[in-house]
């Protein structure tokens, strides 16, 4: 709430292994730690799934119904931001007591001091950081973590 300014977040949230473990068949990570967290969270008011595949998690009828997606590794979440938004998505960290943002893409050494990189996502990645920011400051006398 405090760094997005959404009151009530609908939250989707991708499962740590393939489908999601397919109930113990390919990983026990999502009942035994992902779902009783997940239970406790949803016993506190806050809206989250439990865990998706996330090969299908990104489709648009799930994505209609959220307002975020919360991926557990840069790998799992990052190529469909790429996709859908390669030079203008935002990498969003959370879980820190600082805001971190950063770019969609990665170093791009081989471009460097060629005058042939494109700053857009580094942009958004400011703006971005500035809008969390700016919720911060709103929602700073509500008695709550903002990490």
């Amino acid at each position: 709430q405090c760094r997005f300014g959404v009151a009530e977040p609908r939250i989707r949230v991708a499962g740590l292994n393939p489908h999601a473990g397919e109930g113990g068949h390919m990983g026990r990570e999502e009942i035994e730690v992902m779902i009783p967290v997940l239970d406790k969270l949803r016993a506190e008011g806050m809206q989250v799934s439990a865990p998706l595949p996330a090969d299908t998690l990104f489709t648009p009828d799930k994505l209609a119904s959220c307002d975020c997606v919360l991926t557990l590794y840069h790998d799992q979440g990052l190529p469909v931001l790429k996709h859908a938004s390669f030079g203008q998505g935002v990498n969003i960290t959370l879980g820190l007591p600082i805001i971190r943002t950063s770019v969609d893409h990665g170093t791009a050494l081989d471009i460097a001091g060629t005058g042939l990189a494109d700053v857009g996502s580094l942009l958004q990645a400011i703006k971005v950081a500035a809008q969390m920011a700016q919720c911060e400051r709103q929602f700073s006398g509500i008695p709550h973590e903002c990490a």
